[in-house]
């Protein structure tokens, strides 16, 4: 009789195994089913995203083009000074967004992650210490008895 039980513990153990084995593989075949279809939508959106920019592109140089007549017809003079002046607007809003632009990339770098440095940190110290570290900043937790009810 002992057995027939351990061949049966036995065979539910390998059958729990079985069981667990294919469902770590279904698993695992629905997230690059899902991971694919996801990659696959993202470079649609890549791609007609892509068009949309390029058709805005063409839209703003003919916009630009409408602009430079517009100002040398309102001037009275030839075509050139209109793309004269346009074609200045343009650079100094082109100086001004780059100024901007350097000044935001001066602000930014070096890119370090200084929150989760000083976890590592903090976790470092604990793992090391026998009393726990505490962040600079964090409010000690109060006991039960000194928390007030609020109305």
């Amino acid at each position: 009789m002992p057995d027939h039980q351990t061949s049966e513990l036995a065979k539910a153990i390998t059958e729990v195994t079985e069981k667990a084995q294919l469902l770590v593989r279904e698993e695992i075949a629905l997230a690059k089913a899902e991971v694919t279809e996801k990659v696959s939508g993202l470079v649609k959106g890549i791609a007609v995203g892509a068009a949309a920019g390029i058709f805005v592109l063409a839209g703003l140089i003919y916009f630009l083009h409408f602009l430079a007549l517009l100002i040398a017809d309102v001037l009275g003079s030839n075509p050139w000074l209109g793309y004269l002046i346009l074609a200045g607007v343009l650079f100094l809003f082109g100086g001004i967004a780059g100024f901007m632009a350097a000044r935001f990339f001066k602000k930014g770098t070096p890119p370090t992650p200084q929150m989760a440095i000083e976890e590592a940190q903090l976790i470092k110290a604990t793992l090391q210490n026998p009393h726990p570290a505490t962040p600079e900043g964090v409010v000690a937790p109060t006991t039960p008895g000194k928390v007030e009810a609020k109305r």
